[in-house]
């Protein structure tokens, strides 16, 4: 039996959910987002919470009732409060701009970079340095966030590239010179 799975999922006020076979959907103050859920798992709306039941087989499908509770809880905190990653350039000259659907990052290469933003989220610069991904698809945004974290990791030596806010990078001794 999952722990997770047990627990049933509390709809907030303002949310509006529905099963359609299995596909999930809900409908919120940020938008309305769905999901595909793994089949084997039944799920039951009653007026203030979804509860997932066990499978019929729990043998083949018992990881499924987990699952399929945190896929439920992550489309129904999505639309209600979102989600958001904010990630941190640091370097001389390391600079963001959105021009309206195109982060441009200049990260030190010798043309700036171009990061087109998909629909489903939103992106957000403050200060040039800090850039802000919004969403209601959990995985969307932290797919995003990883993208443009990609382009110029955080080296060990100065620390220069783009990390994650609050993201600690082990530095490295340079080279030590001979005297």
């Amino acid at each position: 039996m999952s722990r997770i799975g047990k627990q049933p999922v509390q709809i907030p006020d303002g949310v509006e959910v529905k099963l359609e076979g299995r596909h999930f959907w809900a409908k919120g103050p940020l938008g309305q987002f769905g999901r595909d859920l793994p089949a084997g798992v039944e799920v039951r709306i009653e007026k203030d919470q979804i509860l997932v039941l066990p499978p019929a087989r729990p043998k083949e499908t018992t990881a499924m009732q987990g699952l399929s509770r945190s896929l439920i809880f992550n489309v129904v905190n999505g639309v209600a409060n979102g989600y958001q990653k904010d990630l941190d350039m640091e370097g001389v000259g390391y600079r963001a701009f959105v021009k309206g659907s195109v982060l441009e990052l200049m990260v030190g290469f010798s043309n700036p970079v171009q990061f087109p933003i998909p629909d489903a989220v939103t992106a957000e610069v403050d200060k040039n340095n800090r850039i802000s991904i919004k969403g209601v698809d959990k995985e969307k945004v932290g797919q995003v966030a990883a993208d443009i974290r990609a382009i110029r990791p955080p080296e060990p030596y100065k620390g220069k590239g783009i990390r994650y806010a609050g993201e600690r990078i082990k530095r490295k001794a340079g080279k030590a010179g001979i005297t």
